[in-house]
């Protein structure tokens, strides 16, 4: 037993990861009813949920407050580029749209949600969101409340004592240390999510709306293997791939199966770390990502908008889909801020078009049903993304200052 455990932990993460997603796939079809085997994904998402608003709130402030005054350019060149991805990624979805256009089979809205009213109802709740008492963002995991005060407390404590500092360095070892531990039980939390997908959807979310999916997937691989990489080379001037591949591997892998952004920020944070990026930097711009770096959600905003305008029999132009893929991508910047993320800005989406609130809502309907496969994509393309940019923001600023860099560094 005791050369079986070191073997095992002898295998790089990814490898037990993957080991655990095929053990997990294969108990879900052979022992289906097993259900405590589930219990492992929940205690591993729910272990990441909960440290992850802690671990950024103390990393940012830490970051800020010690580090030195030289960041806020690098920091411009990530903003600029999660807009260029998230944007890019909607005009993807328009081309795809018009390439092989969809239509629904509609049906009555499976939950009771109720969408913003408008873009000014998405832009007052995200500003909403930035003022939250900070003690209440930190209880109900609001990433963009937490991130504001986190910023705002780090700056004020650049004035403070070398004491004070230190303390909070420490404090910010000691939660990473934490997260540390928790992201080695991963093999067993995807094993457990895998099990869980498997043993309760099985393949059947495959055929009512086969063709939908396959171009919401086909868009977001697109993004993730054309688009970002583009953007990567244009910024690097290096083969991008290396880079983007270890984004995929080590990020969107379990953003795939954890849904959720914020669940997977520690995960960026390691992958950050493995590329030998600057702290100050990516501890701020990796849990910036995952309000405002959006490539899934605009591919899904911008497909599911387009497939209800086929389905009404909508002529729709090339320019105002243009314009969509602004709207879509402004959107999914605040889709954070919207109980339901990207499917209830859906209606927001169709009201350019005209398209009325109740056709609207069957579309979101429609959303629901896909969405065991839908939002696994868009988190895992959202995620792996927001460590790709940032990791090619700070590559495009030693390029600009003439410093030699390889895009993944060698193991030691």
């Amino acid at each position: 037993m005791k050369n079986l455990l070191s073997k095992w932990n002898n295998l790089s993460l990814i490898t037990r990861i993957i080991i655990g997603l095929c053990i997990g796939a294969i108990l879900g079809i052979v022992a289906p009813k097993a259900t405590a085997i589930s219990l492992l994904g929940d205690l591993f998402v729910g272990a990441l949920r909960a440290v992850a608003p802690i671990l950024v709130f103390v990393l940012v402030m830490s970051s800020l407050a010690n580090s030195k005054n030289n960041g806020a350019k690098n920091m411009r060149t990530v903003v600029v580029l999660y807009l260029i991805s998230t944007f890019m990624g909607a005009f993807v979805a328009v081309v795809g749209s018009f390439l092989f256009p969809q239509t629904l089979v509609l049906t009555k809205a499976t939950q009771k949600v109720t969408p913003p009213s408008g873009l000014a109802a998405v832009l007052k709740n995200l500003l909403m969101n930035i003022v939250a008492n900070p003690v209440t963002a930190l209880s109900e995991a609001n990433y963009i409340g937490i991130l504001a005060w986190a910023i705002i407390f780090g700056i004020a404590l650049k004035l403070a004592s070398t004491g004070t500092k230190q303390f909070l360095q420490d404090a910010s070892d000691a939660v990473t240390k934490a997260v540390q531990w928790i992201i080695s039980c991963a093999p067993f939390g995807i094993l457990g999510l895998v099990f869980n997908t498997v043993s309760t959807n099985g393949i059947s979310v495959f055929t009512k709306y086969g063709s939908l999916l396959a171009l919401l997937i086909g868009c977001m691989f697109a993004t993730a293997l054309i688009i970002n990489p583009l953007i990567v080379f244009i910024c690097t001037h290096k083969n991008p791939y290396p880079l983007v591949f270890k984004c995929l591997k080590e990020s969107g892998l379990t953003a795939f199966f954890t849904r959720s952004s914020a669940a997977n920020i520690p995960m960026n944070m390691a992958l950050c770390e493995s590329l030998g990026l600057n702290k100050d930097n990516y501890s701020v711009s990796i849990p910036l990502g995952s309000t405002i770096n959006m490539d899934g959600a605009a591919v899904t905003i911008t497909v599911m908008t387009l497939a209800a305008a086929h389905t009404m029999g909508l002529s729709v132009d090339f320019i105002t889909a243009f314009i969509l893929s602004i709207l879509a991508a402004i959107s999914a910047c605040g889709a954070s801020g919207v109980a339901g993320g990207s499917l209830l800005l859906i209606p927001l989406a169709c009201s350019l078009f005209g398209i009325q609130n109740d056709v609207a809502m069957q579309v979101v309907g429609v959303g629901f049903i896909i969405g065991v496969i839908q939002d696994s994509m868009e988190t895992a393309l959202n995620s792996s993304s927001d460590a790709l940019m940032t990791a090619t923001a700070e590559y495009y600023q030693r390029r600009k200052a003439g410093e030699d860099f390889v895009l993944v560094p060698k193991k030691n």
